[in-house]
This record gives C-alpha cells, sequence and structure tokens, in this order.
C-alpha cells in the first residue's frame, strides 16, 4: 500500500516477507543484528486480528520483548528492535514507522560504534546469545505464550533480573561413560549434532555445538540414565578415544572360549 501510494520512506531498510510475523524467531533478529545491521523492524497485524487464528503476532511480540532483554544483557542498545502493528491497508503507518526507526538508529549510531563496544566483541556476545535460543525457548515456553494486550504490561513480561539469573544458570549436559551403553538414542535425536556416536562407542557431547536444550535428558532410556544435567559446573573432560570401545560380556566370554 505503501508503494502504490506513492509514499516516501527511507531506501536504508531491507524487506524480508515472512507468512506471519510469528514466523520471526528469536534467532533471526540475533542473527540480523550479527550480520551488522544497525536496527531491526518487525510488522505484523494487530493483535486479536490474526487471519490465521494462531496469534503469531503475540509470539512475535513476546520474542521482541525477550529480545530487548538480551540485548541490554550483552550490551546493545535495545532500542535498535521494534515491533508494530498495522493492517495492510495502513501504508502511510507504515512509512512513518520505517522512518521513525532509521532516524532512532542514526542517533543511536551504527552497530557497535553508539554502544562504545568492539564489533567483534558484540559479534562474539551474540554468537553465543544464538546457542542459547532453544535453551532460552524451553525455558520461558510458557511466558512465550502468553497474550498481554495491554502495552503497559509488555516491560514486565521479562524483567532484566530476571534475564540476568537465566543466563547465569545455564545448564550443561554430559555422559557418563560408566553408564553410556552406546545404543545411539541420543545422538539420533539431537537436534544440533552435538553428540558423537558410534557403535559400541560411548558417546561424548561436544560442548562447542551443544545448545542446551536438554533433548538427550530426555531420550536417555531410563535403565541406562547416562545423561547428567550440571549446574554452575563445568562438564569433566571427555575421555580419550583410546578408552570409548565399549566390550559386552558375551563378547569377551567368546573371545575367551576361542582362544
Amino acid at each position: 500500500m505503501a508503494g502504490v501510494s506513492r509514499l516516501q520512506y527511507s531506501n536504508e531498510i531491507r524487506l524480508i516477507r515472512v507468512m506471519c510475523s510469528g514466523r520471526v524467531d528469536l534467532a533471526f533478529i540475533l542473527r540480523a543484528f550479527h550480520n551488522g545491521m544497525d536496527g531491526v523492524l518487525i510488522g505484523g497485524c494487530y493483535l486479536d486480528e490474526c487471519k490465521y487464528t494462531t496469534h503469531g503476532n503475540y509470539h512475535a511480540l513476546n520474542m521482541v520483548l525477550l529480545g530487548k532483554r538480551i540485548m541490554e544483557h550483552i550490551g546493545l542498545n535495545p532500542e535498535r528492535l521494534r515491533i508494530e502493528f498495522m493492517s495492510s491497508s495502513e501504508g502511510g503507518r507504515f512509512a512513518d514507522t520505517v522512518n521513525d526507526l532509521v532516524n532512532k538508529v542514526r542517533t543511536i549510531g551504527p552497530f557497535g560504534k553508539g554502544e562504545g563496544i568492539d564489533e567483534n566483541e558484540l559479534r562474539a556476545k551474540l554468537d553465543e546469545m544464538m546457542k542459547l535460543v532453544p535453551y532460552m525457548k524451553i525455558a520461558k515456553r510458557d511466558k512465550l505464550s502468553s497474550r498481554l494486550k495491554d502495552p503497559k504490561e509488555w516491560s514486565k513480561l521479562f524483567t532484566r533480573d530476571e534475564v540476568e539469573t537465566l543466563l547465569r544458570e545455564v545448564p550443561s549436559y554430559y555422559i557418563d561413560p560408566e553408564k553410556c551403553q552406546a545404543c545411539m538414542t541420543c545422538a539420533r535425536r539431537c537436534p544440533a549434532d552435538a553428540i558423537l556416536s558410534g557403535k559400541n562407542l560411548i558417546h561424548i557431547i561436544d560442548q562447542e555445538k551443544c545448545i542446551k536444550c536438554g533433548t538427550c535428558l530426555e531420550v536417555c532410556p531410563p535403565r541406562f540414565s547416562a545423561v547428567l544435567k550440571l549446574m554452575g559446573e563445568a562438564p569433566p573432560p571427555p575421555i580419550p578415544e583410546e578408552k570409548r570401545k565399549i566390550v559386552r560380556k558375551g563378547r569377551e566370554e567368546g573371545s575367551s572360549k576361542q582362544n
């Protein structure tokens, strides 16, 4: 509508169309900043006017509110991120919103420089946050499904202390080599391919790839209970490669008889 109406708005933006604002994940927002964008604007339908009846715009709103707190945590100005609700007929509102955000970002300054933080340092922090998105979505799934209609309540959904605590108490997962039976269940279900596995090989979690989602803990067969959840402590170093081989009792006996 803004284009049809020949409305003027800043050409410094790049539009990415999605079927619903609910499709915008927190990882998308962080990735945009990681790639050097100075600001991110999410436009969605008015609350309670979702054409798909999924109310994805509430999901987008809650993601933005959490994203702003994360930005504060890493030292990025939260005003670089904005969500605005409008209808497809409001071309003027869209143009005004774009121009307003662009002017705001100009006032703040370029990515990193406006905050006085080295760009590489900021990108490293954003990298770390992107890895933790699955963990944060699981830990805060109840609040992320909230439907707050009153804008006055939005700032209270996620508090600064709450997010600081969330990021301070990030769990780690470790596979106990004494209990692992190399059933490969956790390796098959890991969404990040962070588990080094193999037939008759004790499994190891690659801590650099692990996204802290806890899937391995959930799917590990109860009769083994080999996956441990560690809070406030670093996982033990992985066992040496030469000690990962599991020799089954039946095979040991067979080998002895042959000898």
